[in-house]
């Protein structure tokens, strides 16, 4: 039998991999292969921050793969042409590979197809990185959901694959490996290394994110459905970039809560671990929206949002404000600056800066995902298109355009002491818990006690919090007004 290739993406694991199951059942040598191809991604290819993730993910499959007596191949440039280089230097005669639904992969899947098919070769695609394929979800005028509760209602009523058990190896190889570059050729690892403080809490690749998912089912996740609101808590499951990248795959985290429900004789078996489902449903969602609206990663869904009146900024002083860290909000500044240092920012705390850059500075989502893409290690089109668009009230199931997130009241609210602006926001760490969420509330004298200079150390906000408000719900009462609904 003559080699088949897989082509790996977004599915960098070994186990639960129908492309890869496929592939082995089908006998003959297995050539995983990668493709890097800036070019076929995309405005959206991998931003600086996810790159350095995929360098770290890369490595640990070539590893995993050794184990098994295999190889990784690496390839950079255009995804069909590298294919067919590959294909006729082992002599395959067949492709495998998980479907992917960003737009630009959705092309490249059928441009890889069509070539390949051409030169007569097999191909095949499999379902492997969510729960439902999105094209088969409808509601019940045959339309896709734009409403997040009934899509997962409905969602739930279909069945879950069980995970798919590949075999352990050896697996069979080709008489002779395809030329491959180094890992290193990718120019994929930053240099200098700014990303040394990413990986603390994480260990890239598919071994990492088992153990992860292990430990938070069996730890954290009864406690998650007030813990996840709590950003100086280990409260998050922190399985977005192992998820995106494939290291663990959504049909392997279902299981996983499912055996704790088999354990206790529930399903879902805590509260917790029912509101951690439903974000994976939401997951889901994003995914499902990102098929049926391809356009949403530029434009709103709802079109009258288009004309919506963003507030100028003059020399981008707000934006760089925003972005930096420096917008006199403790906890804003304090969620921007984790993401600059570790590649990640807690979930609630990615709202109230998104909420903020939208409705406080009145500055395009656009701009806000755009720098989420690039420093977010676990930057995901489909959710980020979602989650911005949510913030912004253009997109489905938007938060209404009143919902304006109060930084005070949700710092005060959801870090009590202070310990996570402490933690990211240094110059405001001798401050009370009373002051430290509203600096500007503090007395001088404690000020100066707490080695505080406003407008100094630390900046005074660039807006006035009841200003700001009044500003953006009167630019969405007149967009309303205009016929956005």
């Amino acid at each position: 039998m003559a080699p088949t290739l897989v082509w790996l993406r977004q599915d960098l694991r070994l186990q639960d991999h129908p492309a890869l199951a496929s592939a082995l059942r089908r006998g003959g040598a297995v050539v995983p292969v990668y493709v890097l191809d800036d070019a076929g991604e995309g405005r959206w290819a991998c931003g600086a921050a996810a790159r350095s993730w995929l360098h770290r993910s890369l490595a640990a499959l070539e590893a995993a793969l050794r184990e098994r007596g295999s190889r990784l191949i690496l390839a950079r440039g255009d995804t069909a042409t590298e294919l067919m280089r590959i294909v006729r230097a082992t002599g395959a005669q067949a492709v495998y590979w998980s479907r992917r639904y960003e737009p630009a992969a959705r092309r490249q899947d059928a441009a890889v197809a069509a070539a390949l098919k051409a030169a007569g070769v097999e191909t095949a695609e499999f379902a492997g990185t969510l729960l439902f394929d999105p094209d088969e979800l409808r509601n019940k005028q045959g339309t896709p959901f734009q409403v997040f509760t009934p899509f997962w209602r409905h969602a739930q009523t279909l069945p879950v694959p069980t995970p798919e058990k590949v075999p352990a190896g050896p697996w069979p190889v080709p008489s002779r490996w395809p030329a491959s570059l180094a890992l290193a050729e990718l120019h994929l690892s930053p240099r200098p290394a700014w990303d040394r403080g990413f990986y603390g809490p994480w260990e890239p690749g598919e071994a990492g994110g088992a153990a992860r998912l292990k430990r938070f089912a069996r730890g954290a996740m009864e406690d998650y459905a007030e813990g996840r609101d709590l950003p100086a808590e280990d409260g998050t499951s922190r399985m977005s970039p192992h998820l995106h990248y494939g290291e663990v795959s959504p049909r392997q985290v279902w299981a996983a809560v499912a055996a704790q429900g088999r354990e206790s004789g529930v399903f879902p078996p805590s509260r917790g671990a029912g509101v951690f489902l439903n974000e994976i449903g939401w997951r889901e969602f994003a995914h499902h929206l990102l098929v049926h609206f391809p356009h949403t990663p530029e434009a709103p869904l709802r079109e009258a949002f288009a004309r919506f009146p963003w507030a100028a900024d003059p020399g981008g002083k707000k934006l760089a404000a925003w972005r930096a860290g420096r917008t006199g909000y403790p906890i804003v500044d304090a969620g921007m600056r984790q993401l600059w240092a570790t590649g990640w920012m807690h979930n609630r705390v990615r709202m109230i800066a998104a909420s903020f850059l939208v409705k406080h500075l009145r500055l395009p989502w656009t701009e806000g995902a755009t720098w989420f893409w690039d420093t977010l290690v676990d930057a995901d089109l489909a959710a980020n298109t979602l989650n911005w668009q949510w913030s912004a009230g253009c997109g489905a199931d938007a938060a209404p355009y009143f919902r304006i997130f109060a930084p005070v009241t949700q710092g005060r609210r959801f870090d009590p002491e202070g310990a996570y602006v402490r933690c990211w926001v240094p110059e405001l760490a001798r401050l009370p818990a009373a002051h430290v969420h509203a600096p500007w509330e503090a007395p001088a004298e404690e000020l100066a006690r707490a080695g505080v200079a406003l407008g100094g150390n630390y900046p005074r906000p660039i807006v006035d919090h009841a200003t700001a408000r009044a500003e953006a719900l009167a630019a969405f009462h007149k967009l309303r007004e205009n016929g956005a609904g």
